[in-house]
C-alpha cells in the first residue's frame, strides 16, 4: 500500500497504492472543503493542473448537502465528478473552531451547526459513519485539536481522550468497512498525533498511536497560533517516533518556505487553504516568492506571473489583464489566480520529489528557501 522509494536525509519518496489511484509523496492534496474548489475551479481543471488527491471536509458535508444524500447518489466520487483519491479530515477541528458553544465529553462533541444553529452531536463513531458514507480514500480519526499554547494539564487530559477516540474510530471503521452496502469498503484511517507544544506528549503520544497499526499519520493541532520555529521543533522530536514505513501528514501547513522545511523533516501529505484563498485575493506564487497583483507596479506588466510557469492562467494571460480582471470584480481574475496558484503548489512538489530522487534534497531545499526571498529583498521585479 505505501512503499518507500527513497530516503535522502529524513526526506521520504514514496508511493501509495490506493483504490482510487497511486499517490506519488511527496503530495500537496489540493482543499474543495465542500467538495469544490473555491474559485470556480472544476474537477477537470484539477487534472489539468496536476492534482494527486482532492481533500474535503466532513462536517460542512455532513451539514450541507448531508451525508446521507450523498451516500444516495453513490459517494463523493461519484458526486462531485472526481475518480482520484480523496482525503476527508474528520471535522473535528471545525468543531473546535466554527463553534462558539461546544460542550465536550467523552462520548464527543455537542454543538450548534454554524449555518442554522441546530444542535449536532459528534463523536468518533458519528465522524466514522460521516465518512464512510462519503467513502473517501482516507478517512481521519476524530480528534481534539487543543490550542497550542493551552494548559499543558488540560493538553494531556485531551491527548488521551482523542487516544480513546481513536481506538473508538478504528473499531467503528473496521465495522463500517465489513457492511455490504459501504460506498468504499476499501476506506483507509489515519491517526492524529496531538500534544500542542509540549514534546513529551507529543513523543508519547506518537508511540501509543504508532503500535495501532493504521493506515498512516497525521500531526495535526499545528500552524494554530505557535511560532515556524516551535512548528520545526515539534516535527524535529515527533516524526521520528510516527512509522517511516507509514504515510506522514502535516495537517493544514502551509506556506512553500513550511512545506520545504516538512519534507526535510520526514514529512510526505500536505494540505492547506493558502493556495486558493491567496489566489482569491490577487496574491500569487511564484518561485522567487508571493506577488500581490493588485499592486500598481502590475497594471502595464505584460509578462505571465511567472515565466515558464505552464499553468492556464501563464499559458494565456498577463499580469495587467488579470490584475484587470480583478480590480473589475470579474470572476475569471479569480479563478486564473487560484489556477496558478495550484498548479505552483503541484508542480512545487513534483520538483521536491525529483530532487529527492537524485538524492540532492538538501540542496534543493537551500536554493529554493534563497530564491523565495526575491521579492521580499527586490520590490519591483
Amino acid at each position: 500500500m505505501y512503499k518507500l522509494l527513497k530516503t535522502d536525509g529524513r526526506a521520504k519518496r514514496a508511493e501509495m497504492h490506493t483504490v482510487h489511484g497511486v499517490i506519488q509523496t511527496p503530495v500537496f492534496m489540493n482543499v474543495g472543503t465542500v467538495a469544490a474548489i473555491k474559485g470556480a475551479v472544476s474537477t477537470a481543471d484539477l487534472n489539468e493542473i496536476g492534482t494527486q488527491v482532492e481533500l474535503s471536509n466532513t462536517y460542512h458535508l455532513h451539514v450541507r448537502p448531508g451525508d446521507k444524500l450523498i451516500k444516495e447518489l453513490g459517494g463523493l466520487h461519484k458526486f462531485m465528478n472526481w475518480n482520484k483519491p480523496i482525503l476527508t479530515d474528520s471535522g473535528g477541528f471545525q468543531v473546535f473552531s466554527l463553534a462558539k458553544l461546544r460542550k465536550i465529553k467523552e462520548e464527543g462533541v455537542t454543538f450548534n451547526s454554524h449555518i442554522d444553529g441546530h444542535k449536532i452531536f459528534m463523536g468518533p463513531e458519528e465522524s466514522m459513519q460521516i465518512q464512510s458514507n462519503l467513502g473517501s480514500t482516507i478517512a481521519m480519526a476524530f480528534d481534539e485539536c487543543a490550542p497550542a499554547k493551552a494548559d499543558k494539564k488540560y493538553v494531556r487530559n485531551s491527548v488521551e481522550r482523542t487516544t480513546r477516540w481513536l481506538e473508538r474510530c478504528k473499531k467503528e471503521m473496521n465495522r463500517l468497512n465489513s457492511l455490504p452496502d459501504t460506498v468504499n469498503p476499501n476506506q483507509l484511517l489515519f491517526g492524529i498525533n496531538q500534544g500542542a507544544v509540549y514534546t513529551d506528549i507529543r513523543i508519547e503520544h506518537a508511540k501509543i498511536i504508532s503500535e495501532m497499526n493504521l493506515d498512516g499519520y497525521a500531526v495535526g493541532g499545528l500552524a494554530v497560533g505557535e511560532t515556524h520555529e516551535e512548528m520545526y521543533h515539534v516535527l524535529d522530536e515527533t516524526v521520528p517516533y510516527l512509522p517511516q514505513d507509514k504515510p506522514t501528514y502535516l495537517m493544514g501547513v502551509g506556506t512553500p518556505a513550511n512545506i520545504l522545511e516538512a519534507v526535510d523533516r520526514g514529512i510526505d501529505f500536505f494540505d492547506c487553504v493558502y493556495p486558493s484563498r491567496n489566489g482569491r485575493h490577487g496574491h500569487v506564487y511564484t518561485k522567487f516568492g508571493k506577488i500581490n497583483l493588485f499592486n500598481a507596479q502590475y497594471e502595464k506588466d505584460m509578462r505571465p506571473i511567472e515565466e515558464g510557469c505552464n499553468c492556464p492562467a501563464c499559458r494565456d494571460y498577463s499580469r495587467a489583464y488579470i490584475r484587470h480582471l480583478l480590480k473589475a470584480k470579474e470572476m475569471l481574475g479569480m479563478r486564473l489566480c487560484v489556477l496558478h496558484n495550484l498548479y505552483f503548489y503541484n508542480h512545487m512538489m513534483e520538483d521536491i520529489r525529483g530532487a529527492i530522487d537524485e538524492g540532492r534534497y538538501s540542496k534543493f531545499k537551500e536554493e529554493r528557501l534563497d530564491m523565495l526571498k526575491t521579492y521580499d529583498n527586490k520590490k519591483s521585479l
